[in-house]
């Protein structure tokens, strides 16, 4: 790690980072987190028996919509085009939790971190929103990074990954 923050100038003021003379290049970040929860609410999500109706999917798509969106999230972030982004939520009985996964890819001149790690915290706050009625005590957490790849820093990939691959794998 260089140590320096880019989101701050000269006076330490926060500052939207100039990529104008950054070459566009293809980024893939893959993040991941999870839901954990009662095994009778992770139980009626895999049934099918949420009242508000099918959880996984309709976070799934809370996850896409949010990436496309991460520069409203995210003060000082980049409005990028995603090439594409993916997310995976499965249940993972041992766990007791939803494990979900984000991959965005994007042709940019800066990187999609915050579009995969956006993309899993609102799929994993719409578990919680879905569900809420049944389970208070979720917790959305672990949300973290997994690997990136693409521009001048290259492949990065994390060591000690807490959750794991998907269950059942």
């Amino acid at each position: 790690m260089s140590g320096e923050l880019s989101h701050l100038d000269a006076k330490g003021q926060a500052h939207m980072v100039d990529v104008g003379s950054k070459a566009v290049t293809q980024r893939i970040c893959v993040a991941r987190g999870a839901v954990h929860m009662a095994p009778e609410t992770l139980a009626k999500i895999s049934e099918g028996r949420v009242p508000k109706g099918d959880v996984l999917a309709t976070a799934r798509i809370a996850g896409i919509q949010a990436a496309k969106r991460t520069c409203e999230w995210i003060p000082l972030c980049h409005p990028l085009p995603l090439d594409a982004l993916e997310i995976e939520l499965r249940p993972d009985a041992a766990a007791s939790r939803v494990w979900i996964e984000a991959q965005a890819s994007a042709h940019a001149k800066t990187g999609v971190e915050m579009e995969a790690l956006v993309a899993v915290a609102a799929a994993g706050l719409t578990v919680y929103d879905m569900c809420k009625a049944v389970d208070r005590g979720m917790t959305v957490d672990s949300v973290h990074l997994v690997s990136k790849q693409g521009g001048k820093s290259g492949v990065w990939t994390r060591p000690d990954d807490p959750l794991g691959g998907p269950p059942g794998d």
